[in-house]
């Protein structure tokens, strides 16, 4: 795609979106119009590090949550959070006290049957000290699980965690004796794993013993491509049933009025995010980061990128989440007080800082932008390209970073900026007091307010620059109907989409 040349696509492209919106990606579809034995191919590009969920990223959350792996809850495609592996749960007056009554008769794809046991073990591995888990503060709370039978866990917490059924929906219930995640998987989903081919794809196929409602089709396969263009090209040739993405907003014009495809647009969480390491120097001063953030110009970025497509939203915290306010009017593009704030923290004559860019769209484009932004204000950006996995080794783990460009997909992630010891090292007493004090609030409106003001103080700060929201956009075969629009934090439930005959 042309880094501006999208402007006089804006007519069409929003034409094309408002037949979308009227379009239900779920189709109508009866029982005598779809094949149940039909196999369904999903183009991505985010193909699994590792099957192991303690490590939490995208493409395993893609492919395996509510797939392969279930959980006490699930985050429904609507946002609702919705009892699942838990039958029932009961809370004590104290609020301290989480009986949950499991499911009967679910057996992992191994055979074995769930058990309490599981469930507490699936947690434990969370919450263990060794554990990588970006949601493994959010379990903080918990001192001790206990199983005084087979169907029933008993969690009890230190204080009151209003939030505690929907962090437990981010926890896939594992087998507590499958051994190494990392390469194979063992759930209670729909769908068991037949086969991974790295590079290449993930396939699943029904699980005849499922507890629960059967897929409405022969199972699905995760086909992986490292490039939109191909993932667009597999999709007109048939060779992909849905495209989970695209690339750019140039990439529709192929698929705009054309009968044999859909276009779905959804409600997106998926933020591109310039994170940087307020840990060290320069970035450890606000009136830099504040700086960095008005030199760039997100309108401009936005409409480069996607045209007539995604939001601006000023702060972390996308629209979906109850404590959404605008706060585009924070640190807004103004490149005269952005050289000002730089003269006044000591680098009249800039510096020169590295990005660590993962190689794939749009953070290169991202990125060269930036870099021509930044350099009006004396910033000498150089752009490090790297892979996703060494993007989680580098930035991720070890912290070794000045600015990066990522994607964050959570739902709900504020706590992350209550994390001193997450990855971007934001540390601010009075925000980290904020969101803590948020779970121990007896109703859902004080911690909307306790969340409102930490995402306030969070966007004050600068603690990052939150460039813009991407739309979800996905593209089908228009014999096929089912499948979920919105993607919070990546999920994609396959077991409702159907194929025509």
């Amino acid at each position: 795609m042309t880094t501006f040349g999208v402007s006089n696509l804006v007519a069409l492209l929003r034409a094309a979106a408002v037949s979308a919106a009227a379009i239900y990606a779920g189709g109508t579809a009866s029982a005598a119009d779809y094949d149940p034995g039909a196999m369904i191919t999903v183009g991505s590009m985010a193909e699994p590090l590792t099957f192991d969920s303690s490590i939490g990223v995208q493409g395993i959350q893609q492919a395996f949550y509510g797939n392969v792996y279930e959980a006490l809850f699930q985050l429904t495609d609507a946002g609702d959070v919705v009892k699942q592996l838990a039958r029932d749960f009961t809370i004590s007056e104290d609020r301290k006290t989480y009986t949950f009554t499991l499911q009967p008769d679910v057996l992992f794809h191994s055979g074995e049957p769930l058990t309490a046991a599981d469930v507490k073990f699936s947690i434990e591995r969370i919450r263990a000290e060794e554990s990588k888990s970006a949601r493994k503060r959010s379990l903080s709370s918990i001192t001790s699980i206990e199983t005084p039978d087979d169907s029933t866990v008993v969690i009890t917490i230190s204080e009151p965690s209003i939030s505690l059924p929907y962090n437990l929906s981010y926890i896939f219930i594992v087998n507590d004796s499958a051994g190494d995640l990392s390469s194979t998987a063992d759930g209670t989903g729909p769908y068991y794993l037949d086969s991974f081919r790295r590079g290449a794809s993930v396939v699943l196929k029904p699980f005849a013993d499922y507890w629960g409602d059967a897929p409405t089709n022969g199972g699905v396969t995760f086909s992986y491509f490292s490039d939109p263009t191909a993932m667009n090209n597999a999709l007109l040739t048939g060779a992909i049933d849905i495209s989970t993405e695209v690339g750019s907003p140039d990439a529709l014009l192929q698929f705009a009025n054309n009968p044999n495809f859909t276009i779905a647009e959804g409600t997106s969480t998926s933020r591109e995010v310039f994170s940087l390491n307020v840990s060290v120097e320069p970035f450890s001063d606000k009136r830099v980061r504040k700086a960095i953030s008005r030199a760039i110009n997100k309108p401009r970025l936005l409409n480069a990128v996607w045209g007539d497509h995604g939001t601006l939203i000023g702060s972390f915290v996308p629209p979906t989440d109850p404590w959404f306010v605008d706060l585009n009017a924070v640190d807004a593009y103004d490149p005269e007080s952005a050289k000002a704030l730089m003269e006044e923290a000591g680098y009249k004559d800039g510096f020169k800082m590295q990005l660590e860019t993962p190689n794939v769209e749009p953070h290169q484009i991202v990125a060269q932008i930036l870099q021509r932004d930044l350099a009006e204000i004396g910033i000498d950006l150089s752009i490090n390209l790297i892979t996703p996995n060494e993007w989680f080794t580098k930035v991720y783990k070890a912290r070794d970073f000045q600015g990066t460009l990522i994607t964050h997909v959570n739902h709900r992630d504020i706590g992350f900026y209550g994390n001193p010891d997450f990855y971007f090292g934001y540390n601010n007493p009075e925000v980290v007091k904020l969101i803590a004090d948020s779970e121990t609030m007896a109703t859902e409106a004080e911690q909307i307010e306790k969340l409102t003001q930490a995402n306030k103080l969070i966007a004050e700060d600068a603690a990052g620059v939150w460039l813009f929201l991407n739309p979800i956009i996905l593209v089908s075969s228009s014999n096929v109907t089912g499948y979920p629009r919105n993607a919070l934090n990546s999920q994609f439930f396959a077991y409702d989409i159907k194929k025509a005959k």
